[in-house]
């Protein structure tokens, strides 16, 4: 007898070929990334001893390819072949980060990060995309869930495993793994499937009497479109970034704080970060084993932001008028791994929505479009968090910070039956008007 083969959907996500690919590829490439970030900072921040003007130019040449490419990047995610994509940003990666074991100037280094940076926005969208090609639905919310264990993990395994290859051998060393990572990604992803990409003929615009001109850009701005076309995803991108917005300016002046603090060991800050991407773990396998369960995902990320605002007020009060001996350093320990639970209460419900919401055809757009919109107050909030702490000093930033956020997140939960109320009519509507042109979430 030949065995009937088991439909992929009544199959365990981890007996998915495909997306286990996708997931080692991604594991490799996160955990070199780290190795990378911290070899550059050790090398420009030890070695040269770049100025703080220098090291701050290395996180905004990092950071603005992400906030002008994004939905172009989005764009090009849709229109072409996404493994292919991933591959070439891969295979250039190999010899952008090897390029690094070479400079010896500054601005060399900026022009290659923004060089890889590019390529990094380019690999984003093109993974989300592909994890929505490969995984079925049912499956969705537990592979996006695993796809956050795999980065938060990356960021605790990641800085440690950077520390012991630079003490041992040098920043070199660090460069030159970072690079074979990225040939090992693409190694890994001749594993996953070929498929072309939904073509944008397949989004039919409401009206046809544009102009032919005016045709690319009007693609380019679909995720935007999209976005706006969905409350559910409209309000809770808004919710994420002026979360996000909150936190940065709390998030940036961390080793401000701590230096204010009398008599703490130095090693605490890293210890605190660390326990922060165990908390961030911990939610993302707390989403995951919820996947079964009708929560909505408005509920974890109100809930999420609350815990988040009001551990951010504890910390800054704590550190204000608490007393720093060893039962103090614990309870800025567990502060900080609540404050990284909240945080990924706050944002994985949000990457699984997203997946679910957004049609294929547009999904690189669509998530092109919120990497913009994040690396938009990534930038900001560093900057008013240098002026709360130089106005208020870091106790009271932390404080003001995490007030807003807990409001944010109450406001959210407030306003959460209304926006499900409202979403539901237009979801009905815009299914419908989808099935008419022969797509569909």
């Amino acid at each position: 007898m030949v065995a009937q083969s088991i439909p992929q959907e009544k199959r365990g996500l981890l007996h998915n070929r495909a997306y286990m690919s996708l997931m080692a590829s991604q594991l490799i490439s996160n955990l070199g990334d780290w190795l990378h970030l911290l070899a550059l900072l050790m090398m420009v921040g030890l070695k040269w001893n770049a100025t703080p003007w220098q090291i701050t130019m290395i996180m905004l040449c990092s950071m603005l390819p992400m906030l002008v490419g994004g939905p172009l990047a989005g764009m090009l995610a849709d229109r072409v072949e996404r493994k292919k994509l991933m591959i070439i940003a891969d295979v250039v990666r190999i010899f952008i980060v090897f390029g690094l074991i070479f400079v010896t100037d500054i601005w060399q280094v900026y022009v290659l990060i923004v060089a890889k940076s590019i390529f990094d926005i380019m690999f984003s969208p093109a993974k989300n995309g592909k994890i929505k090609e490969v995984v079925p639905k049912e499956h969705l919310e537990k592979a996006v869930s695993y796809s956050a264990i795999i980065e938060q993990g990356s960021k605790i395994v990641g800085p440690a495993l950077g520390g012991m290859l630079t003490a041992a051998f040098g920043v070199s060393v660090c460069f030159m793994v970072d690079s074979a990572s990225f040939l090992f990604s693409a190694l890994l992803l001749l594993l996953v499937p070929g498929k072309i990409a939904a073509s944008n003929t397949e989004v039919k615009e409401a009206s046809s009497a544009k102009p032919a001109e005016s045709g690319f850009l009007r693609e380019l701005g679909a995720g935007i479109r999209e976005i706006i076309g969905i409350p559910l995803v409209a309000y809770s991108t808004l919710m994420l970034a002026m979360t996000l917005l909150v936190l940065q300016i709390a998030d940036s002046q961390a080793v401000v704080l701590f230096r204010e603090i009398p008599n703490l060991p130095e090693d605490l800050l890293g210890w605190c970060i660390a326990l922060s991407g165990v908390g961030t773990l911990l939610a993302a396998g707390l989403n995951s084993l919820s996947s079964k369960l009708s929560i909505s995902p408005l509920l974890k990320m109100g809930v999420g932001g609350m815990l988040l605002g009001i551990v951010f007020v504890i910390a800054g009060a704590y550190a204000l008028f608490g007393t720093f001996n060893q039962f103090g350093i614990i309870v800025m320990l567990a502060l900080f791994m609540l404050a990284g639970l909240g945080a990924g209460m706050a944002f994985i419900p949000f990457q699984v929505m997203l997946q679910q919401r957004t049609p294929e055809a547009l999904i690189g757009r669509v998530f092109g479009t919120v990497t913009s919109v994040t690396s938009t107050v990534a930038l900001i909030g560093p900057v008013v968090g240098g002026y709360l702490v130089t106005t208020f000093g870091p106790q009271i930033a932390f404080i003001i910070s995490g007030s807003l956020v807990a409001l944010i997140g109450c406001v959210l939960l407030g306003f959460k039956s209304a926006i499900l109320k409202r979403d539901g009519i237009d979801q009905s509507m815009k299914n419908t008007a989808y099935r008419e042109i022969g797509i569909g979430p």
